[in-house]
C-alpha cells in the first residue's frame, strides 16, 4: 500500500496534472489517500510528481490514521461499534487488513477515501524539489511514515494554546 500526500496547490498547473490530482481525488493541499501499488497508479504518480509525495505505508502508522483521522460518511470517527460492524476487534485489525489488501479505502462505502491532514509540523522541506535532492516532491519510501506522523498532530488549537 502506497500512501499519496499532495503538497502543492493549483496555482499554474497544466491541465494534464490537474486531471491526474483529481483522478486521484487529490484536490487540496495536505489531503492524503492510500491505494495498492498498481502500474497505473506508478504511472499518474509520475505524471503529477512534483505535486505529489508518496512512499509505503505501515501498519503502525495506519492504525494512528485510523484513530485520529479517517473518517465515516457523515464526517464520523470510527468507534468501537463500527469496528465491530466492520468484523474487526482492534483498530490494529483494521490496518493489518488494509494493508494485506482485504479492506480498500477507495472501495468502501462507509470510509470516506480522501484523508485529510494538518500541515508538518516543522513545514515541509522544500515543496519544489525532489526528497532526494533534500526537497519533499516525490518518491519517500518507508520514511512517508515520519511525514504522515508529523502531520497527523495538530500545532496549535483554536484558543491558540498549545496541544502537544
Amino acid at each position: 500500500m502506497i500512501a499519496i500526500i499532495r503538497i502543492r496547490g493549483s496555482t499554474g498547473i497544466k491541465p494534464g496534472i490537474e486531471k491526474t490530482l483529481e483522478l486521484l481525488n487529490l484536490h487540496s493541499i495536505n489531503h492524503m489517500v492510500v491505494y495498492d501499488e498498481t502500474p497505473s497508479i506508478k504511472g499518474m504518480l509520475q505524471i503529477a510528481k512534483d505535486y505529489l509525495t508518496w512512499g509505503e505505508v505501515d501498519a503502525d502508522t495506519l492504525e494512528l490514521l485510523l484513530e485520529n483521522r479517517i473518517l465515516l460518511r457523515g464526517r464520523k470517527k470510527i468507534d468501537d461499534e463500527h469496528l465491530k460492524a466492520m468484523g474487526f476487534s482492534s483498530y490494529r485489525d483494521l490496518a493489518d487488513a488494509i494493508i494485506s489488501g482485504k479492506v480498500k479505502l477507495n472501495k468502501s462505502n462507509d470510509i470516506i477515501p480522501v484523508i485529510r491532514l494538518n500541515p508538518p509540523k516543522g513545514g515541509y522541506e522544500a515543496i519544489q524539489k525532489q526528497y532526494k535532492q533534500g526537497g519533499s516532491a516525490g518518491y519517500r519510501g518507508k520514511n512517508i511514515n515520519e511525514l504522515i506522523k508529523r502531520m497527523i498532530v495538530s500545532g496549535v488549537d483554536l484558543n491558540g494554546q498549545n496541544e502537544n
